[in-house]
């Protein structure tokens, strides 16, 4: 699977809501290799804790196993498309 997107300066609570839509696994991927499973909260938690390096949004990829989960992530970090989540 190759990275499908680079995350920047995103909305996190919007981006946990339109994960939780996600109908298949969902990866976060970080320039030091790490592969994080953001289906699981746990590691939502993780991956989004080294996303955040001293206050600033550090460089992570994403990888999606299921092609609507990409679109959907596609649409949410170019355009702000949450779509049918429950943002808030």
């Amino acid at each position: 699977m190759t990275p499908i997107l680079s995350l920047h300066n995103i909305d996190v609570t919007a981006f946990l809501a339109v994960l939780d839509t996600c109908e298949g696994n969902v990866y976060l991927v970080t320039k030091e290799g790490d592969r994080l499973n953001l289906r699981s909260k746990l590691c939502q938690l993780v991956g989004l804790t080294k996303l955040i390096e001293g206050g600033k949004i550090a460089e992570a990829s994403i990888i999606c196993e299921n092609k609507n989960d990409e679109s959907k992530l596609f649409r949410f970090n170019f355009f702000g498309d949450t779509g049918n989540a429950k943002v808030g």
